[in-house]
């Protein structure tokens, strides 16, 4: 944040303003949040009605004035955020600041792509702040420990996808090869390599079947890989759950036979002897 380095002067107001707005440790700060979750929730279920070509049609000004009302509110609390911080730039370019700018860009979008107001359904991610609000801060940290376990399976998960996208490729071009001529349904390479991915995930809409025998066969082939390959992903983040746990694996002692130690532990919690290191 080089252009954000030093705080700047705020006043006795802007304070105040701030705590309301940033904390919920006052009463009027929890209000003003709990106002705000419920506006963001009012603000999803308008712009999720709105789809709905019959209320679209028969309450088209109710939408386009709750749409307005609510987007100025969200702008002037956007707008209050960034007056009220000793840092702005550090407020904007943080985590909840992209997430307040893109809740209220939308309807401004509106005006040169239509239908981009659609995306403020969007502003649901910002109901994240309801874990501040209800003290629920420590479940975060599960969810950190969840995202660390897919972090640290990244490379093991790309291997796995490019296996399977690489059978399915395989799969769809034999199935085409068997049902074309014979199966309008399987009229391309693209076709039979959706219906591939459909068939391996166990998904299974039935909106592309093959007719043939062969095709039949191959189709069997197909779904029994799927129960095979959905247990692959399972069982790699869950080992990785199992190591970036704070608790980790089971660590037995060598000498007495105790298990559970932490991953922090150097020596045996019941005879002191050395503990082998941690995987």
């Amino acid at each position: 944040m080089i252009f954000d380095k030093h705080p700047r002067h705020i006043t006795p107001l802007q304070e105040r303003i701030w705590r309301i707005i940033f904390l919920s440790d006052t009463k009027a700060g929890r209000q003003y949040d709990l106002i705000l979750l419920a506006l963001i929730v009012l603000s999803v279920a308008l712009v999720t009605l709105e789809s709905v070509p019959d209320l679209a049609h028969t309450h088209r000004a109710g939408f386009y004035i709750g749409e307005i009302a609510l987007t100025g509110v969200f702008s002037i609390d956007y707008l209050l955020r960034v007056t009220v911080c000793r840092r702005p730039l550090r407020y904007a370019t943080s985590f909840f600041g992209v997430i307040d700018l893109i809740s209220i860009l939308p309807a401004y979008l509106e005006l040169l792509i239509p239908g981009a107001h659609f995306l403020g359904i969007l502003r649901i991610v910002r109901l994240v702040r309801l874990f501040r609000i209800l003290k629920m801060t420590d479940h975060l940290a599960d969810a950190r420990l969840l995202l660390d376990s897919v972090f640290h399976a990244r490379r093991k998960i790309f291997v796995f996808l490019v296996c399977v996208m690489a059978l399915v490729f395989v799969e769809g071009t034999a199935m085409y090869v068997i049902e074309t001529g014979k199966n309008p349904d399987f009229d391309s390479i693209p076709q039979s390599v959706y219906w591939a991915i459909v068939t391996i995930t166990t998904v299974g809409y039935g909106d592309v079947t093959p007719i043939t025998i062969a095709g039949k066969m191959m189709a069997s082939v197909v779904m029994l890989s799927g129960f095979a390959i959905l247990a692959v992903p399972t069982g790699v983040l869950t080992a990785e759950f199992v190591k970036t746990s704070p608790h980790g694996p089971r660590r037995i002692c060598p000498d007495c036979g105790k298990a559970d130690h932490s991953r922090e532990a150097g020596y045996c919690s019941h005879c002191g002897h050395r503990l082998p290191e941690a995987e």
